[in-house]
């Protein structure tokens, strides 16, 4: 059985950084690879993703300060946060694909608030 796992979440203060990572257990590859952030009232929205062979692409919201990342095995995948700001507040989920198959986890929160 697959699952993807978040973690790194946590409270963070204006200015600081955070590192998410999206573990995978079972048979499945990160060969795609998204992360996408949901806020109360909004939908969830893609904010980073990594290509299969490596390309990367980023919301405006996030460039600069987001980086989208994955081990050489493609189990792990990351995401460095840096000069988090109060909008970054939300459940961030990974989404990955591979072969056609597509899962997601379940989440992890991180709040920005000083």
């Amino acid at each position: 059985q697959v699952q993807l796992v978040e973690s790194g979440g946590g409270l963070v203060q204006p200015g600081e950084s955070l590192r998410l990572s999206c573990t995978v257990s079972g048979s499945f590859r990160l060969e795609n690879m998204a992360w996408y952030r949901q806020t109360p009232g909004t939908q969830r929205a893609r904010i980073a993703e990594i290509m299969t062979y490596g390309h990367t692409e980023y919301d405006d919201s996030v460039k600069g300060r987001f980086a989208i990342s994955r081990d050489s095995a493609k189990t792990t995948g990351y995401l460095e946060m840096n000069s988090l700001k109060s909008d970054d507040t939300g459940v961030y989920y990974c989404r990955g694909r591979w072969n056609g198959d597509e899962y997601w986890g379940k989440g992890t929160l991180v709040i920005v608030s000083s």
